[in-house]
């Protein structure tokens, strides 16, 4: 599974990574804040966000170094 998340943020644009990093950034803050709450226990759903968020780091940084050395 962790494949297909891969070289589905490998097919995206800068901008959409962007956006999705955010959009990733804001449904872990919801879920934080709920686990505060008392409102929800999905931990799981946190970590795999977690998990996520690098993945988007990761293929944006690996860009910015690739767009360096050319």
């Amino acid at each position: 599974m962790a494949t297909k998340a891969a070289e589905k943020i490998k097919n995206t644009t800068d901008v959409e990574l962007s956006h999705q990093e955010r959009d990733l950034a804001d449904q872990l803050f919801r879920l934080k804040f709920q686990l505060s709450m008392g409102q929800t226990e999905s931990l799981k759903k946190i970590r795999q966000l977690r998990k996520d968020i690098a993945r988007v780091k990761t293929e944006k940084r690996s860009r910015v170094l690739a767009g360096e050395t050319k």
